[in-house]
């Protein structure tokens, strides 16, 4: 069975517009959730989210263009081309036809155009019909996230979507393994991006009850596995990655971040939203049970970047599942949920933070989860409180559940020849 190996990495979100800057925001503690600025949120009864600031999107797309693309596949394009080029495929933006008809891409997201669709729901309702943008539905497409990629880029081998909320960047992640396993293509390029932080969006959340309200304290709002926790933050950004086979890796002696050795998917059969302890156990367990096969020796999990939403229901599931899969507390490995700091990105959490887990990996060093105040009984697990960790990971693992009870576990190790 072919190897798959990771060999570009971009990502964007609150605390960066790059890899590099993020990453060391990350591993600093920073936060990056403040008040809301994308739209008027004074009568919300949460009015906090981790926004992108200072993103020009005309600066990748030109004016003319920047307009037929919803802020989500504006956010992908930046992240995937930061990917492209630090994977070393690309000449003036572009690959080869060669390179390119066997070069796939996943596009992720949750939810997709959702501020267009909002906008051109009220400019039919008020002004009619015939007011509406003929880029409307192409913007608000999440397949458009690859459409606009794959142009850009020149990739016209698979061209697919993941759209399984908060899990879609982890399934991209593993929808792009399946295709170069089976052959489909010899790389892939992963873009999982989000940006639902408007009315509708942050509403709707809202109407659950699923949002921290602690306006009046942005920065320690989101509080993964905290006993106060009482609701997630949401986040905007986007995760890309370029996925490759190892021969096509080494063939062109690219550089390699890590190799894929295991996955696992499951699905709760339960409850649209509450989330169960018994499918990301089994998403987690399938994913280990993978990485055994493939790894050829017995395994040490180093680090586990968690779903961690900082949900009372998320954060306790989730720590019992991990528990129940190392066979109690004592071995389990530390476990950090980084959306304390850039909120939770929906569709986009998945791969932005696979790539965080890479970096992790990749620079010894274990990520904080902050705004740790106060013990839950129900989440007593290492979480590497407040302040990053140095540490020597080898393999690590990185969960994603999402509503409708759809769940993806991802395991990534150094590479070794």
């Amino acid at each position: 069975m072919q190897r798959v190996v990771i060999t570009g990495l971009g990502m964007i979100n609150s605390l960066g517009h790059n890899v590099k800057d993020s990453f060391k925001a990350i591993v600093d503690g920073e936060c990056g959730i403040d008040t809301i600025t994308l739209f008027d949120a004074s009568d919300f009864s949460a009015r906090i989210a981790g926004e992108v600031k200072d993103f020009d999107p005309t600066a990748i797309l030109g004016k003319k263009e920047a307009k037929k693309a919803d802020r989500f596949i504006q956010l992908g394009i930046h992240a995937a081309r930061e990917a492209m080029d630090d994977s070393g495929l690309t000449t003036d933006n572009k690959v080869s036809d060669e390179v390119g008809e066997q070069f796939g891409i996943v596009a992720a997201s949750g939810i997709g155009g959702l501020a267009n669709i909002e906008k051109n729901s009220i400019i039919c309702s008020s002004r009619g019909p015939s007011k509406i943008s003929p880029f409307f539905i192409p913007s608000a497409l999440v397949n458009m996230l690859g459409g606009f990629v794959s142009i850009q880029h020149n990739l016209k081998g698979p061209n697919i979507s993941a759209v399984t909320a908060c899990a879609a960047g982890t399934h991209g992640i593993i929808d792009a393994y399946k295709s170069l396993v089976l052959g489909s293509a010899t790389k892939m390029l992963v873009v999982g991006a989000e940006s639902a932080i408007c009315g509708a969006g942050v509403g709707g959340f809202a109407s659950m009850k699923a949002l921290s309200t602690r306006n009046d304290d942005p920065k320690t709002a989101s509080r993964p596995f905290d006993k106060n926790r009482d609701g997630f933050i949401m986040g905007e950004g986007a995760g890309a990655l370029v996925l490759e086979t190892l021969e096509s890796a080494k063939a062109r002696g690219a550089k390699i971040y890590a190799e894929m050795i295991g996955f696992g998917e499951s699905g709760d059969a339960n409850h649209i939203t509450t989330p169960t302890q018994d499918g990301p156990y089994r998403a987690m367990k399938a994913a280990f049970d993978m990485a055994k096969r493939n790894n050829g020796e017995e395994l040490k999990i180093d680090y586990i970047n968690a779903h961690g939403t900082s949900t009372p229901v998320n954060d306790k599931n989730e720590t019992a599942g991990i528990k129940k899969l190392f066979g109690g507390k004592e071995n389990c490995p530390p476990v950090t949920s980084t959306k304390g700091q850039i909120g939770h990105c929906l569709g986009a959490a998945g791969a932005i933070e696979a790539i965080i887990s890479i970096k992790a990996m990749d620079e010894g060093i274990i990520p904080p989860t902050i705004n740790q105040i106060e013990a839950d009984e129900n989440c007593d697990l290492d979480y590497v409180a407040n302040k990053a960790r140095k540490a020597d990971l080898n393999v690590i693992m990185s969960n994603s559940f999402g509503f409708g009870g759809t769940n993806g576990v991802i395991i990534m190790k150094k590479f070794e020849d």
